[in-house]
């Protein structure tokens, strides 16, 4: 995988005098099989999240409130991409190493993932992250 796989998509948006209205179509706006849903929110201040990649799993993150900086690296290459818009998601796909931090104050992102839940799916040693990368070149 590489950094040019990493995507910014941006979603349909509605709006008209009551609103805005972004929706999600699955096999349309998102390219896998959602399989789990999580949200992320109340990071405190300074920290960061993920610092990880995955063997086989999608994910697309979705800032719905706030913003972030999620930091790409795909053991070759590296960089960043600013989440501040919920009409827009990052697809991440499998083995790209990706960090989050720089949150906003009351930052609430979605990550929409192709499988369960399964530690056996991380990768959290960036050591061991390179050694997958260079082993499926």
């Amino acid at each position: 995988m590489s950094l040019d796989q990493c995507q910014l998509i941006e979603f349909p948006q509605i709006r008209d005098p009551r609103g805005a209205l972004t929706f999600l179509e699955w096999n349309r706006q998102v390219p896998f099989e959602v399989k789990r849903i999580f949200y992320i929110y109340d990071v405190p201040e300074g920290h960061g999240r993920g610092a990880h990649a995955h063997h086989d799993l999608h994910q697309m993150l979705i800032c719905l409130s706030g913003g972030l900086t999620v930091h790409l690296d795909d053991g070759r290459s590296k960089r960043a991409v600013c989440l501040d818009k919920p009409w827009q998601g990052l697809h991440i796909p499998p083995r790209i190493w990706a960090a989050e931090d720089s949150f906003l104050k009351n930052t609430i992102y979605m990550v929409l993932a192709s499988d369960t839940y399964k530690p056996e799916s991380y990768i959290h040693d960036y050591q061991a992250f390179l050694e997958t990368v260079r082993t499926h070149d």
